[in-house]
């Protein structure tokens, strides 16, 4: 599986972003996701999950009502809707796929986690 992030950009603080992860590969979507962060200086945290059937989707406690994440396993994608964003949500969002378990309810949140990672993509908010 290969996984390609998008939708990145620059915006003002407020503004909304709609990130995109597209699966390639041998994808059967019954694998959970994730989309991590990694600021400057910092280490890479999770932001967001979404469990492999999408009704299980646990967020970090700093982007809660503000962040959503969605899933179409039709089309193999995830998606992470970003809204109100703020200053401190500056950093490279990358989507990784847990595929060392399927089918379960439980959402890894630390990165060693998750075996499948795309490349990231810069989201940058300015005050």
């Amino acid at each position: 599986v290969q996984l390609q992030a998008s939708g990145g950009g620059l915006v003002q603080a407020g503004a909304s972003l709609r990130l995109s992860c597209a699966a390639s590969g041998r994808t059967r979507s019954r694998y959970n996701m994730g989309w991590f962060r990694q600021a400057p200086g910092k280490e890479r945290e999770f932001v967001a999950g979404v469990s492999w059937n999408g009704l299980i989707a646990p967020y970090t406690d700093s982007v809660k009502g503000r962040f959503t994440i969605s899933r179409d396993n039709a089309n193999n994608a995830v998606y992470l809707h970003m809204n109100s964003l703020k200053p401190e949500d500056t950093a490279v969002y990358y989507c990784a796929a847990d595929l060392g378990k399927i089918i379960t309810s439980v959402i890894m949140t630390r990165p060693k986690d998750y075996d499948t990672w795309g490349q990231g993509t810069q989201v940058t908010v300015s005050s």
